[in-house]
């Protein structure tokens, strides 16, 4: 019992965000021989194509591959490649691309006004860069009710998972979750399956069976090389506009970008009809794209010195984040590394899913390394301390402290919950005119009372699972669901205030350990912002392509359909 007290002690200094961390494995990785990829230093002063994508994240790259089969396409990206990075390629490093807040980093960190810390991808390939890895589709009322067609979605998921999906190698730790489920009557048992389907399932995984990671950039396999041209660490500083005697509405026709340099350099489309500009800039960069260009709620734009070229007051609004709240569970014995494998998909509107680590001591011959990964002392972030007192040698006193815990405070996993919508929503707006930083995004969770009982009920689920037979061999006996709250709500996962009765009002303890599970959306919704062929409404030869046209997050994690949206909105 000591050492779980002096492990519980020292996470509740070390944890900042996110739910899960490794450090252990290393994988080989043959990089792609992707020609038509370039740093945007090296691009022309001015160039001309017959489209433009405005980032290469999880929609950007099937778009760009799929349109480059008969166009001569741009794909601009502001990060760069995810190619021979460990942090992001291998699955044992999951939490290091997140705790990485260097300027270069992958994982761009932003905080809403919820107080919940949060990320947003800087890299070819998007958020399949940074995330757990879950791949499973949306279910076919999210489909009818966006309108799709059925066949062609079908027929646009299967040409994604044959690059990037893979079935999990189910462990003992997993096995023992899907078990748990299944006995805390979350049912049927429907097996491996890529299909949203009631009851619990095995899902597929961007992770190959080696652990090695497959991203959105693996689908620009797909394309024409001598028709694309990919160009790294290329930041977006204007989208050009026409206007033409007797046609009021702006039409797009070019972009202004910068090179890592600073050098300005110009794209401009060609002069065919069907010719755009397409935004695949993610939840928060195309509401914030299309503002710092004067589309957008024109008192706001005019706050900021903003020239309005459309007034479109929905810009930015209906900005949702499904919450993620979760239970920690040391283990007595060692468990595997996991990533989400298993989903309980419940009647009631909570998914039930995952995540583990066996003991986060670093591999290697005479390696004595000990940590949590992201929620370490070595990452620097040591969120409830004051920023004074975060010196180097507090941080070695924290490393030191570690390193003499003994091994088995170093085992465990998170039985987490994300609720289904969410109902509750927010807005994004400019903090200034700066393209490469956060806007500020409210999210409002739990603002809906509706969402707050869900997320109840998904943690009477989780306890069920904690309790049930299945289970029982991943669970210390003695420590009781009511101490297992109690650790976790001391854990700084996010910088909300907390409650005395955090422990006994499950209510309470939704609210206050509240976490995301990085499936945020909306800011240009359908309907709202663009029209039902995802065009911005208001102007001409511009579109938008990515999860910010969402009103509810698909599935039980977005990335399949947001890959799959990005080859459907073409073929």
């Amino acid at each position: 019992m000591d050492f779980l007290l002096s492990w519980w002690r020292l996470l509740s200094l070390w944890c900042l965000t996110g739910f899960l961390f490794f450090h252990g494995y290393c994988y080989s990785q043959q990089v792609p021989n992707y020609t038509f990829v370039h740093e945007a230093r090296g691009a022309p002063p001015v160039s001309y194509y017959d489209y433009i994508i405005i980032g290469g994240g999880t929609a950007g790259c099937p778009l760009a591959a799929t349109l480059s089969r008969n166009f001569d396409v741009l794909l601009i990206e502001r990060g760069g490649s995810p190619y021979g990075d460990p942090n992001i390629t291998n699955l044992a490093s999951f939490g290091d691309s997140l705790a990485d807040t260097s300027p270069t980093s992958a994982s761009q960190r932003f905080i809403s006004e919820d107080g919940v810390i949060n990320a947003r991808a800087r890299v070819l390939g998007g958020g399949s860069c940074l995330n757990a890895g879950f791949y499973t589709r949306a279910s076919p009322k999210y489909v009818a009710d966006a309108g799709w067609d059925g066949a062609l979605v079908n027929a646009s998921y299967e040409w994604v998972e044959r690059a990037v999906a893979f079935e999990p190698r189910m462990r003992q730790w997993q096995s023992a979750v899907r078990d748990g489920l299944v006995e805390a009557g979350v049912m049927p048992n429907n097996g491996f399956t890529y299909d949203h389907v009631y009851g619990t399932k095995v899902g597929g995984s961007i992770f190959d069976r080696n652990g090695h990671r497959h991203t959105a950039a693996d689908l620009l396999r797909y394309a024409d090389p001598k028709r694309l041209t990919v160009l790294l660490h290329a930041t977006l500083h204007q989208i050009l506009f026409t206007t033409n005697k007797g046609k009021p509405r702006p039409k797009a026709n070019g972009v202004v970008f910068q090179d890592s340099t600073g050098v300005t350099h110009r794209a401009y489309l060609k002069s065919g009809p069907e010719n755009e500009i397409i935004l695949s800039a993610g939840a928060l960069g195309s509401p914030q794209i299309l503002m710092l260009n004067g589309i957008g709620p024109a008192q706001h734009l005019r706050s900021l010195g903003i020239h309005v070229l459309v007034h479109q007051p929905m810009v930015g609004q209906g900005m949702s984040d499904n919450p993620m709240n979760a239970i920690y569970v040391p283990s007595p014995l060692p468990v595997e590394v996991s990533l989400v494998q298993v989903v309980g998909i419940t009647h009631f509107g909570s998914f039930i899913e995952a995540a583990s680590g066996s003991n986060f001591i670093t591999a290697g011959t005479g390696s004595t390394r000990k940590d949590f990964g992201m929620f370490s002392p070595q990452t620097g972030q040591l969120s409830i301390v004051p920023p004074k007192q975060r010196t180097p040698e507090a941080i070695a006193r924290a490393v030191e402290m570690m390193r003499r815990l003994d091994d088995a405070a170093f085992r465990g996993g998170f039985l987490l919950e994300k609720i289904i919508g969410p109902l509750s929503t927010g807005h994004l707006e400019l903090r200034n005119r700066d393209p490469s930083e956060n806007p500020s995004v409210t999210f409002n969770y739990f603002a809906e009372p509706d969402d707050v009982r869900r997320c109840v009920e998904g943690i009477r689920t989780i306890e069920r699972v904690i309790e049930s037979r299945a289970f029982s061999r991943f669970r210390f006996p003695f420590i009781s669901i009511g101490e297992l709250k109690n650790m976790t709500v001391n854990f700084p996962v996010n910088l909300r205030p907390r409650h005395g009765n955090d422990s006994t009002s499950l209510e309470q303890y939704c609210k206050d350990t509240v976490m995301t599970i990085w499936h945020y959306h909306g800011g240009c919704q359908v309907g709202r912002v663009v029209d039902k062929e995802y065009r911005v409404i208001g102007v001409d030869r511009l579109r938008v392509v990515d999860g910010s046209t969402f009103n509810y997050s698909p599935g039980t994690n977005p990335q399949a359909t947001v890959m799959m949206l990005g080859r459907y909105q073409i073929v």
